[in-house]
């Protein structure tokens, strides 16, 4: 079974704003992002609550960063939240999710931390 780090990192959920157009909550689209989980930040953009704040820290991530953390909407996250890409799962590192992780003190990901077995994730 493929191991998974980003279920035990979580850090850059408590690093950078998340920020997206408004039609991407559930008051455009029934299937958005809960618009509770939101705040204004301007008449176009709202972003996920705690994001937006110093430090910075989704309202939405459950569970201790570096130990084991979940998003509780995950099937509802923002396109913002679906197109980060966790280093390594593209075949390259990210440079956001290394400056994440080494802010909480985390080590970056390699293309070992994918799986038990040392490898990358399978193709699609």
């Amino acid at each position: 079974m493929p191991n998974n780090p980003c279920l035990h990192c979580g850090a850059c959920c408590a690093l950078f704003r998340v920020s997206f157009y408004w039609t991407k909550t559930d008051e455009a689209n029934h299937s958005g992002v809960p618009w509770e989980m939101t705040v204004k930040i301007n008449d176009f953009c709202v972003a996920m609550k705690g994001t937006e704040q110093h430090p910075p820290r989704c309202g939405s991530l459950i569970g201790e960063i570096g130990r084991k953390v979940f998003c509780c909407i995950y099937d509802q996250r923002s396109s913002t939240c679906r197109e980060f890409e966790p280093s390594w799962t593209q075949y390259h590192p990210n440079p956001r999710c290394n400056q994440a992780r080494l802010r909480w003190g985390l080590k970056p990901l390699s293309p070992d931390s994918w799986d038990d077995t040392g490898g990358l994730p399978k193709a699609a």
